[in-house]
């Protein structure tokens, strides 16, 4: 089992502060956790939750991967090694779990049952308010009327004791009555899958524990004007409920139909299975985030929500490059005809109608542009501000919250959004934003597991330090701080230690990606080797055509690539990758 290392016991003014006296050292170094009570059977049970709602999860364990399924619907990673997993329980975290449908007898239990120790009171009591008003109330989309929906009368009546949620109701303000309706909730079949895919249930760990609601039972909802929607979801949130959107698409007869299916040798792999299956719960496709490492299959399990959904969609991509690649994704893994396919770029206008069910792929700067657009630009713009989407697809989601990109979300009139990226990240506080923006996690898959398993390549770092040359070094104490960056990116043995690499790689055969954060240093390193270089000044048909070739040709096998490669570059045969100078990187890098 796990040695939980605890200081000695001294002081008990010092027990929850670090040797300086900083309380915020406790969370990290000085737990004091002898007084939790070991169950009997504590060797057969997986995790220990501590009472700073910290949870250690043993990796080694038989039934891990059910424990981890569990804990990534209640809780949010922190570090996870090969063998011990660390994660926290926070109020995001336990709003997204009951917002996905789990109850907070179910969150207990869960912990109870796999838990090594006896449950702290005052976690126990955390846990029951912060879910007590989570999950309970949903905002409905059924036949283009806005719906507010819960299992529980008096919380919709707690809810119209808002001002404003009483104006936005439909029927007006001294409306009191509730429409009323059996909930029935029925598996949605999910293609690629056998037998139409794992369950919500199964999908959190929870397969073999009896649920503590019962899935046919009353739901009452009341009806809101449209043009109030986000007036009423940040309401809901300001009043503790934080709302998950629903869409009823299978009973939206108003909306065309998309003709999509996954081609027969589209097959969903397990975590993908599960990523969905939290998506298509209650019989409703559910708005919300799925993280998944780099080739994953992020962009297949967003194509697969289309395909069930089968509603125009909309996706956005960081870039121009990434927006092609998405095209040609859907095109490759669905029945999709390419007249029904359009894309929105600087050098793609494409205008579709709008009475016909369609796929739109477009870049976050094209909507959220601020600045005077071409004619053409203008009218397309319209089409997409005036349609309503059966699904957005928002690629690299960790970038909505920015103020340029909210208008990309704000501007759009969606049933269901999905945001997809490898890194919920950002250096600023605006991540949590983002279940305000999009919804709340849905998934998050670790990369160690998927790389045992044998989806995503095994990668081995290695850190080579390179001493800097006498006269670089005596120059390097005398710079500004800007002059030791481009110092130490030029130098000379870190040029000499890359050229080696280089050609080495290149005469085993390799794909070799080098990295630079230092647009100088790119370029110099890329033009002395005599070898390209991609950046943020290279045209959209240069970067297609220089990637397209380094995918392609046998003897061009090492490119040199900026931050324009951070996100949505498809390079699936690149084995090796150099970067120079990774030092104070973000933590998406």
């Amino acid at each position: 089992g796990l040695k939980v290392v605890i200081r000695n016991s001294g002081s008990a003014k010092l027990a929850n502060k670090g040797p300086s006296g900083d309380a915020w050292l406790s969370d990290f170094f000085y737990q004091d956790y002898h007084k939790l009570v070991l169950k009997p059977d504590h060797e057969q049970r997986p995790i220990w939750v501590c009472p700073n709602k910290h949870i250690f999860l043993e990796t080694y364990s038989p039934i891990y991967n059910q424990a981890y399924d569990f804990l990534i619907a209640i809780s949010d990673p922190v570090t996870r090694p090969r063998y011990i997993h660390e994660y926290k329980i926070t109020a995001y975290s336990l709003y997204a779990a009951a917002s996905l449908g789990l109850r907070t007898d179910d969150i207990l239990s869960g912990l109870k049952r796999m838990s090594k120790n006896e449950l702290e009171a005052k976690l126990v009591e955390y846990i029951r308010m912060t879910t007590f008003k989570a999950g309970k109330v949903r905002m409905l989309l059924k036949d283009t009327r806005y719906y507010i929906e819960s299992n529980f009368k008096e919380m919709l009546q707690e809810l119209l004791q808002s001002e404003h949620i009483r104006k936005s109701r439909k029927g007006g303000v001294g409306s009191t009555e509730f429409l009323e309706d059996s909930a029935h909730y029925d598996k949605i079949q999910l293609q690629g899958t056998k037998d139409g895919g794992a369950t919500q249930r199964e999908a959190m760990g929870l397969a073999d524990v009896e649920s503590s609601g019962t899935e046919h039972s009353k739901v009452y909802q009341f009806e809101i004007e449209p043009s109030m929607v986000q007036t009423v979801r940040k309401t809901c949130r300001d009043l503790g409920f934080p709302m998950l959107e629903e869409y009823d698409f299978r009973h939206d007869h108003l909306t065309p139909n998309l003709k999509i299916n996954l081609k027969p040798f589209a097959q969903i792999r397990p975590y993908q299975e599960k990523s969905l299956a939290k998506m298509f719960g209650h019989s409703r496709a559910r708005s919300g985030i799925i993280v998944l490492p780099c080739g994953a299959g992020k962009t297949l399990v967003g194509i697969t929500a289309a395909a069930t959904i089968a509603k125009s969609t909309l996706v956005f991509a960081t870039t121009a490059v990434a927006v092609t690649q998405w095209k040609r994704q859907f095109l490759h893994w669905t029945s999709l005809s390419k007249k029904r396919v359009y894309m929105f770029t600087a050098d793609h206008k494409e205008r579709w109608d709008t009475k016909e069910a369609c796929v739109v792929i477009t870049s976050y700067n094209m909507v959220g542009h601020g600045g005077p657009r071409s004619r053409e630009a203008a009218e397309i713009m319209k089409l997409i501000e005036s349609q309503e989407w059966g699904l957005i697809l928002l690629d690299e989601v960790h970038v909505a919250p920015a103020k340029t990109f909210r208008k990309c979300v704000a501007s759009t009139h969606s049933r269901c959004k999905l945001g997809l990226t490898a890194t919920l990240v950002r250096e600023d506080t605006l991540i949590d934003d983002l279940f305000f923006l999009v919804g709340p996690k849905l998934y998050e898959a670790n990369w160690l597991t998927l790389q045992e398993q044998g989806y995503i390549a095994t990668v081995e770092c290695i850190e080579v330090a390179c001493a800097m040359t006498p006269e670089f070094y005596h120059k390097y104490l005398e710079a500004s701080a800007r002059k030791q960056q481009l110092l130490y990116w030029m130098n000379p043995n870190k040029f000499r230690a890359c050229e080696y690499l280089i050609r080495k790689h290149e005469a085993r055969g390799d794909k070799v990606l080098v990295f630079s954060d230092c647009r100088f240093a790119l370029e110099k390193y890329a033009l002395t080797l005599k070898r390209s270089y991609l950046d943020g000044g290279t045209p959209n048909k240069e970067r297609l055509a220089l990637l397209e070739r380094f995918q392609s040709d046998d003897k061009f096998n090492t490119l040199f690539i900026s931050k324009v490669g951070d996100n949505s570059i498809d390079l699936p045969d690149v084995n090796v990758i150099i970067q120079i100078s990774s030092h104070y990187a973000a933590r998406r890098q």
